[in-house]
């Protein structure tokens, strides 16, 4: 594991001749315009300092500008940690903690934290650990390890085992199983909250006083806990929706005389998830706009051959959000890819988007290493950083994934060096998803190429009875020697977390998911995999939950155009007994 530290550089906001550098695209205000969709709109009243600060330990890795825009979105403000006399004055402390077990403990430890904390806790102040913020608590994790954590907790914290068919990372909205009174959870019991994580804490006999809360993914593990005014939770309160904010008011403003009907529901599993997608791109103006293509091909079949613009990605992702989308994604496909860290509008775009959208934020495209016309080079990790830093809870790496994946089945070896590898290691597998845009080549057998093939439901143009499919690179342009089913496989091993599987000729068709490509390759890895491409109704999200083993479904065009609302598709799969979050 690479060490990481409070000012190594892929936690540093990048700055100098990077940030004066004037887009080459116009970005007018109304492109980025947000009129405050969030469905929570109870506010506290900020007084600026005092007891309205509250106290954040960002230790440098991951995204916590949503946990920032929550608090502040609660009305209060953040004082941030510097050093530990910080942490021992809080009146509350919050640690978001993302990212790997050893980096954070090193970091902690190097920086005279650690200690400041566990005193903090030891004498019964507020504070909410989030994520790797409960798990530090525990005695050790195996993760890299076995690694010391702060020991306030009996525990380990070990991996979750995916030979019993449970995809790992855990990723999802997963049911809540509130065990005793745990103050900031009373309100949302057997509700939905979102998790991203592979390592868990195991409820045991020694901890069985700290739990407040279980969850079951395969087994039984620890979702949250409570001594005192000591609260953490492994779920990520500021990525769930109203159920996420609610969590948080109790824990800031536990006095408050704000009243709020509870959130209980009918959770008992993992649910589905909706994703909603926005290709971003410029128009013929130079407005960014959510576009959306046919077969990868984002103009109208007009005499003006015009980008298709159907609508502000600000606004439409606020709207998803209300409309209950589980995830919004972002693909930048505007032009950046000789320097990405140039397209200062969609880095807006996601600050702006995560100031009011409390669910998961994806941004894929042009994430990679580049040198700047000035000769600075930027690592893929420096460059996703910036992402993680503006908003972005995931991102996404299609092409060069590809290539890593050709080098890494040629050689069998794991240089370290390509975008995934590096990514991963420092910020966890759970953070980079994998986009695969493959094509359908038919076969008469199966036998003619060295790819995994499968018999597909519908003949070929020519009565073929088989199919394998070739991953493509640069928007589909590109066909690369390589199949869906072995780069599926090699980047699993890389270090991807999730796969967003595309299909090409299903893209803008309406006719469904690639059921063949979808089941061949959820069923190759034990990673979650995005179907996507294709849908057209309600129908086509049970069918694609009902016969593979997709963890989540997206779409674009249908939602942008509302052809068939977010909500339409929830009560569907709601009424053929798929569990969703509602």
């Amino acid at each position: 594991m690479e060490a990481a530290t409070l000012n190594s550089p892929q936690f540093t906001t990048l700055h100098g001749p990077l940030r004066s550098r004037r887009s080459l695209l116009k970005l007018h205000s109304n492109s980025i315009s947000f009129n405050s969709p969030a469905k929570f709109s109870v506010r506290a009243s900020a007084t600026g300092g005092g007891d309205s600060a509250v106290t954040l330990l960002d230790y440098g890795a991951g995204n916590v500008q949503s946990i920032r825009n929550a608090i502040r979105y609660l009305g209060l403000d953040i004082k941030d940690v510097q050093t530990p006399e910080d942490i021992l004055n809080a009146k509350r402390l919050i640690f978001p903690g993302v990212g790997a077990f050893a980096a954070m403990m090193d970091v902690l430890n190097r920086n005279g934290m650690a200690e400041a904390l566990h005193t903090y806790i030891e004498k019964d102040r507020p504070f909410l650990g989030i994520c790797l913020g409960l798990q530090l608590l525990f005695e050790s994790s195996e993760e890299n390890g076995p690694v010391k954590g702060l020991g306030v907790i009996p525990g380990v914290v070990g991996r979750f085992d995916s030979s019993n068919g449970c995809r790992v990372p855990h990723i999802g909205w997963n049911s809540l199983k509130v065990n005793k009174d745990s103050v900031i959870l009373d309100d949302v019991a057997n509700s939905h909250v979102y998790f991203v994580h592979s390592y868990r804490a195991v409820p045991s006999e020694e901890n069985e006083e700290w739990i407040s809360s279980t969850c079951n993914y395969g087994i039984d593990f620890i979702s949250s806990i409570r001594r005192g005014n000591v609260h953490a939770v492994q779920f990520h309160p500021e990525k769930s929706g109203d159920v996420g904010l609610s969590i948080l008011r109790k824990f800031l403003l536990p006095n408050s005389s704000i009243t709020k009907k509870p959130l209980e529901g009918k959770a008992t599993k993992l649910a589905k998830r909706v994703i909603a997608c926005l290709d971003v791109r410029t128009n013929d103006n130079g407005d960014l706009v959510v576009t959306k293509g046919d077969q990868y091909d984002v103009r109208e079949q007009t005499k003006d051959n015009e980008v298709r613009n159907l609508g502000k990605p600000v606004e439409l992702a606020g709207q998803y959000y209300i409309d209950g989308a589980d995830e919004v994604s972002f693909l930048n496909i505007t032009g950046f890819r000789d320097f990405p860290l140039g397209d200062l509008p969609m880095l807006q775009i996601l600050r702006y988007t995560s100031e009011n959208v409390f669910v998961p934020l994806t941004v894929g495209g042009g994430i990679r290493d580049f040198t700047d016309a000035n000769g600075r080079y930027y690592s893929s990790l420096e460059v996703a950083s910036e992402y993680f830093r503006s908003g972005a809870d995931k991102i996404s790496i299609g092409s060069d994934a590809v290539y890593a994946a050709e080098e890494y089945l040629k050689t069998g070896i794991k240089t370290g060096k390509s975008s995934l590898e590096q990514i991963s290691r420092v910020y966890g597998n759970q953070a980079v998803v994998v986009s695969i845009d493959p094509r359908r080549q038919y076969l008469t057998s199966p036998y003619e190429v060295g790819f995994k093939s499968v018999k597909v439901s519908n003949l070929g143009p020519n009565g073929e009875e088989y199919a394998w499919y070739q991953c493509t690179v640069n928007g589909g342009r590109e066909g690369r020697p390589i199949g869906a089913y072995e780069l599926a496989k090699a980047v699993e091993e890389l270090g991807a977390g999730e796969i967003l599987l595309n299909c090409i000729d299903c893209d803008g068709q309406g006719q469904g998911f690639d059921i063949d490509l979808i089941k061949l390759i959820s069923d190759a890895v034990s990673i979650p995999v995005i179907a996507s491409s294709g849908a057209g109704k309600a129908e086509h999200f049970s069918e694609v939950f009902s016969e593979t083993n997709a963890s989540a479904a997206l779409a674009a065009g249908i939602f942008h155009r509302k052809e068939v609302p977010i909500q339409s598709v929830k009560d569907h799969l709601l009424k053929k007994g798929i569990e969703v979050r509602i």
